[in-house]
Parts: structure tokens; sequence; C-alpha cells
């Protein structure tokens, strides 16, 4: 008698030359282990585009743009395959840096790091960066900075789509998260901007930082300007998408407080009185494990005890390097790029504190 359980070998992968990748990954769809996760992954946001009606949210962590991911990034959301983008301050330092042109460089992990620090060489793993012209960066932001209104406290999205529209007359590298966001309508919210170097330029307008004479360093000469991100703003904006959406999905790339973030308009929306069902498709890559207790390697079933991910989600989670993952992921999803185009896409119109949302 043949066991209810085995009803689904796994199939061998075939190598032929010209192979899709997308190929490839529903091929894979028939292995095991993380190659098959990767494969589910794929299909469930091929199906969030073939969605109507979705907002797709996208959750960045890590220091995967120094690493080269920048531009996968970048045409995601250029191409409307997210909708709403939540991350980490320092990775849009590190994506407005490469847009001003200061590259990262390809090290090692064992390399000397005291002969790092009396170069001025900054090191993430194998990654390498030169301090002295992120310092630059950090006065480029604080001249933006001065710039903005001083009686208006900003949310983290307004202050990065004027930023985008700043940097996009500036930049020399224009394959921008940041800039392809503003030019594609993509609200990105920071909701921990502080904690990144953004937040080091906020501290240097507030006590007027300026280039000494001698062009070497900077001394607090000038006037303070103080400029505020309201962080509770950005909740409050992010609930709003969530209760404005008619269905959302969620693609996580790593975790940590981008991760929390999202899932957490779900959660507010039922601490509100929003009969909301959670997110209806969700997929994660991540390198964090679900036993250690942390939100980067939670289940998403750990999530629906919380409602904020659907019952019945579509979900995928695949325990990988996101710079192994991303790269075959937005190339499998290339080939589907006329159907992101096609996609009515969310197109949010903040008019004072109430956001409508139209799907175009």
């Amino acid at each position: 008698m043949t066991s209810k359980f085995l009803k689904h070998p796994t199939i061998p992968i075939r190598i032929n030359k010209g192979k899709s990748v997308s190929s490839v990954l529903e091929e894979m769809l028939a292995t095991g282990f993380q190659g098959k996760s990767l494969a589910e992954a794929f299909m469930v946001w091929k199906q969030m585009l073939n969605e109507k009606k979705l907002t797709i949210w996208l959750g960045i962590s890590g220091a995967i743009v120094p690493a080269g991911m920048r531009r996968a990034v970048a045409y995601l959301i250029k191409n409307r395959m997210v909708d709403v983008v939540v991350s980490t301050g320092a990775q849009v330092f590190h994506d407005i840096a490469e847009s001003l042109g200061i590259l990262h460089y390809r090290g090692s992990a064992y390399v000397d790091d005291k002969a790092l620090l009396d170069e001025g060489i900054d090191r993430f793993y194998d990654v390498l960066v030169q301090e002295d012209l992120q310092r630059k960066v950090d006065r480029e932001i604080q001249k933006f900075i001065e710039e903005l209104e001083p009686d208006y406290q900003y949310s983290s999205r307004e202050f990065f789509a004027l930023l985008g529209k700043y940097l996009e007359e500036k930049a020399v590298d224009k394959e921008s998260i940041i800039i392809e966001a503003y030019k594609a309508n993509v609200p990105v919210f920071a909701p921990a901007l502080c904690d990144s170097s953004i937040g080091y330029s906020f501290v240097m307008a507030r006590r007027g930082i300026r280039d000494k004479k001698d062009g070497k360093g900077f001394e607090a000469t000038g006037k303070a300007t103080y400029r505020y991100i309201d962080q509770m703003k950005d909740t409050d904006e992010t609930v709003q998408i969530a209760e404005s959406s008619k269905k959302s999905g969620v693609i996580y790339l790593g975790g940590g407080v981008p991760k929390n973030f999202i899932q957490q308009t779900e959660l507010l929306n039922l601490i509100l009185g929003n009969a909301l069902p959670g997110h209806e498709y969700a997929i994660q890559i991540t390198t964090d494990n679900p036993h250690f207790g942390g939100l980067s390697g939670c289940t998403f079933a750990e999530a629906q005890s919380w409602g904020k991910i659907s019952k019945q989600a579509k979900m995928a989670q695949c325990f990988c390097d996101v710079t192994i993952a991303l790269p075959i992921l937005a190339h499998g999803l290339a080939e589907y790029e006329s159907i992101a185009h096609k996609r009515p896409k969310p197109n949010f119109n903040w008019k004072g504190s109430h956001l409508k949302i139209n799907y175009e």
C-alpha cells in the first residue's frame, strides 16, 4: 500500500545551456531544502504580481547595498515589483553614497583590521569603504537638511521623497534606491533613522558644523539648524497605507526593525478595530533561525498567532544569504516585467495627514 506521504518524488534538475532563470526556479520546486524554499518564494512573488489591487511591502535590513545589491533593489522599485519600502537608515545612507560616486571595494574578512583603521578604511565582512569619503556624504546630507522647513516635522517618507529629488540632480550614478523610489512614487520609510549615519547629519546640522578653512575636517563654527523627523508620524502613515490597501503582501530581505515595522501595521489595524485579515502574501529571505526567539528568524506561522499574517496567506520562507537569493529572484522576475508593468499599482496620494490610494 502506497503511503499518503509519498506522493511527490523529487525530480533532479536537468542541466541545459540557455535555460532561463525562471525555468530553473520552477524546476527547483521539485527539489528539497532551501533550493525548494527559494523557488516557493519566487512563485509567491509571481502570484503577487498577478494579484489585483495589492500593495506589496519590501523590508530591507543588513548591509546589502555595500555588498552590491543596490541596483537589484532599484530595479524592483523602478518596475513596481514592490510598492512600499521600509529600510534601515544605514541601507539608504550607503545607497546615497554610491549615487554620489563613493565606491565600496571587495576585500577580505581576514585582513588586518588595525591596519585598516590606520588607513581610514571601514570593513563590512569582506567589503571595504573609505571612511573620509563617507564623512563627505554626511556633510552633503547635512546641507540638504539645512534647506528643509524649520517649523515642519517630516515623516521619514517625506524626508526621503525630497532627498530623492535633491539627489536626482546631483547623482553621478542614478541607479539608486532612493532616486528610483522618488521617481516611481514609492514611499520609503526608515523607522530607526537616527540609528545610521543620516542621524550624524542631523546632529551636525544641530551643532552648526562647518568645514575647516584648511579643508581638513570639520568644526562647530556655524549656526545651529534644527530640523525634525517625527517617527510616530511614520507609524501613522504606514498604518494609513495598511488601512487604505485592499490587500497586502510582504517581502523581507533580512529581518530586524523593517520587518517588525511592516508586521505591526496589521496588528495596529486590529487594535484600531479594523477587521483586516493580516498580510495575505509573505516572503522572507533570512539567515536567522527561529529557535532563538528573535523576530528576524521567526516563522510566518508565529506571526499568524498575532494576526499579522492572514490565516490563508500564501507564504515562503527561505533561509539563505540575501546576496545569493536576491540576484536569482530578481533575474527570474525580470522575465515577468511586462506583468509587473500591467498590474494595477497603488498610487499614493498624500494630502495633509490623510492618504488616498488609487490603483492604476
